[in-house]
C-alpha cells in the first residue's frame, strides 16, 4: 500500500507548473475615444510578464520610424486578399482604403504554448474574434468616466481639430452600445484603479481550470491518494 505522506505522480502540480502548463488567452481591451484604452495596454505590456501585443498586418505603406515586425507586419494588397481567403487572417478591416488584420498563425502558437496576447482592438475586430476564437477571448471594454472627462481628453491630446472630436464622438454613440457584449466592464476614472482591474481580470482569467492541462490529473491524484489514505 502505498504511503499516504508520498504523492502521486499526478498530484506533484506546483503553482508554477499550472501557471505554465496552461493555454493562453486573447486579452481584449476596447473603448470609444478618450477612455484611455491605450494607457492601459501600454502599462499592462511593461509589467505583465508572459502577455505579448498582437502585431497586425497592414497594406499600408511603412512610415519611416516604423519597423517591419515590430510595429505591424506590411504586405502587399495581393498577399492580404490571400491571406483572408486561405483562413490565415481571425479578424481583418478596411480602413481609409487599406487593410489591417491579424494574423492566425502566431496567435495559435502562443496561445497553445501558454503564452497570453494582448488586443488593442474595436468592436469590429471583437466580434470577428468572436466567431473564430471565442473560448480563448477574454474581452473588456473601458469606458471614461463622464461625458466632460471624455471631451477633455480627447482635447488634451492636442492631436485633432473640433470637427474630428465630434466625429469621435458621434462614433463612440455607436460603440458604446454594444458594452454588454464584452466579458468585463471598467471605467478609466484614475488611471491605476482602472489598470489594477484590468490586471485582476487577467490573473483570475489565467486560473480558470478549463485553460490548465493539469489541473484534472492532479485533482486526480489528489483523489487517489485520499482514498488510498482512508483505506489505510
Amino acid at each position: 500500500m502505498p504511503d499516504p505522506s508520498t504523492p502521486s505522480v499526478g498530484s506533484t502540480v506546483t503553482a508554477d507548473r499550472a501557471e505554465e502548463e496552461r493555454r493562453g488567452l486573447m486579452l481584449v481591451l476596447s473603448s470609444p475615444s478618450g477612455a484611455g484604452k491605450s494607457t492601459i495596454a501600454r502599462m499592462l505590456l511593461e509589467k505583465e510578464k508572459g502577455l505579448e501585443l498582437s502585431i497586425s498586418v497592414t497594406t499600408r505603406p511603412r512610415r519611416s520610424s516604423e519597423i517591419d515586425g515590430v510595429h505591424y507586419h506590411f504586405v502587399s494588397k495581393e498577399r492580404f486578399i490571400e491571406m483572408r481567403d486561405g483562413g490565415e487572417l481571425l479578424e481583418w478591416a478596411e480602413v481609409h482604403g487599406n487593410y489591417y488584420a491579424t494574423p492566425r498563425g502566431p496567435v495559435e502558437a502562443a496561445i497553445e504554448g501558454g503564452r497570453d496576447i494582448l488586443f488593442d482592438i474595436d468592436i469590429q475586430g471583437t466580434f470577428q474574434l468572436y466567431e473564430t476564437m471565442r473560448s480563448d477571448v477574454v474581452s473588456i471594454f473601458v469606458l471614461p468616466p463622464s461625458l466632460a472627462e471624455m471631451k477633455n481628453r480627447l482635447r488634451g491630446r492636442g492631436e485633432d481639430a473640433d470637427d474630428v472630436i465630434l466625429r469621435r464622438m458621434e462614433t463612440a454613440v455607436g460603440e458604446m452600445k454594444h458594452w454588454v457584449k464584452y466579458d468585463y466592464v471598467v471605467v478609466n476614472e484614475k488611471l491605476e484603479r482602472a489598470y489594477d482591474s484590468v490586471r485582476s481580470i487577467l490573473k483570475a482569467e489565467r486560473h480558470k481550470q478549463a485553460r490548465s492541462s493539469v489541473i484534472a490529473p492532479f485533482i486526480d491524484g489528489f483523489v487517489s491518494d485520499l482514498e488510498e489514505a482512508l483505506k489505510a
